[in-house]
């Protein structure tokens, strides 16, 4: 646990329509299935306001609820007055994501709570980002949840660990 009581998750993508609340609502399942919804926090913003109040994009939803999910999230966007409060980890689905909440981190303790989506892929060990699909097809929305599910598992896996919390 964290000295805030609870772990506190961000993900983050570009308009915080598909990767992020996906990764969003798959982190809440993970976490709600394993009985440690009391412990974490979990909430998805996006670099870039042209969304803002918008449910994730319809063709993420759509493949999310054949998973079995529900991406319900309204879009936001990151608020570097206080999302960096708020928020012990800071994960982002790509490069670029990475490189502009770290460019709004004023201290190296801030920089440092960001961390990749990528660095956990261990299913995928070639990916080094999950990749926008919002200018593709089914199977880019398909790969992205592949990705996602990948991530948040072993991140889920990592946090539980280091928290000691089973």
């Amino acid at each position: 646990m964290t000295k805030k009581g609870k772990i506190r998750i961000l993900f983050i993508c570009l308009g915080n329509i598909c990767r992020s609340p996906a990764a969003h609502g798959v982190m809440q399942r993970l976490v709600d299935d394993s009985g440690l919804s009391g412990m974490f926090e979990i909430d998805s913003a996006g670099v870039g306001n042209w969304h803002v109040g918008d449910l994730p994009d319809a063709r993420m939803r759509r493949h999310g609820k054949a998973r079995g999910y529900v991406f319900d999230h309204r879009a936001r966007q990151f608020d570097a007055s206080t999302d960096f409060d708020r928020f012990d980890h800071i994960v982002t689905m790509d490069e670029e994501n990475y490189r502009n909440i770290t460019s709004m981190a004023q201290t190296e303790s801030r920089r440092a709570q960001v961390i990749r989506m990528s660095s956990y892929l261990k299913e995928h060990p070639g990916a080094t980002s999950v990749p926008d699909p919002y200018y593709g097809g089914d199977r880019d929305f398909e790969l992205a949840l592949d990705l996602i599910e990948d991530g948040c598992r072993h991140l889920l896996k990592h946090l539980t660990c280091t928290n000691s919390i089973s």
